[in-house]
């Protein structure tokens, strides 16, 4: 397919690059569905669901709370990464960690 883009005014340039932007967005949609639909199948073929090999392994979860905010028992920490600021300042005044533990 041979176009004559030198031919073509602005306003037919303009137009051909829309429709060749639609163009585009669904032949990716439909691949995109397609790949999903082999995902599933080779999935299933394992006996998981696509949800369940997508969430597994993954950091779908901080862990369970290990410690807490003795004066706002809604902030909590896990014990592992950055230590929040409650911690922080319970420590510095002297706070055992064990007292924050759950």
């Amino acid at each position: 397919m041979s176009i004559d883009l030198e031919g073509m005014s602005r306003e037919e340039l303009s137009q051909l690059i829309a429709d060749a932007t639609k163009a585009l967005k669904t032949v990716d949609a439909r691949r995109k569905a397609e790949a999903k639909i082999a995902a599933e199948k080779v999935a299933k073929e394992f006996g998981y669901s696509l949800d369940e090999i997508l969430n597994a392994g993954g950091k779908t979860t901080k862990g369970a709370p290990k410690y807490a905010n003795p004066a706002d028992p809604s902030q909590t920490w896990t014990g592992r990464g950055r230590k929040p600021k409650w911690v922080v300042d319970a420590l510095a005044k002297g706070t055992p960690v064990e007292d924050l533990e759950i």
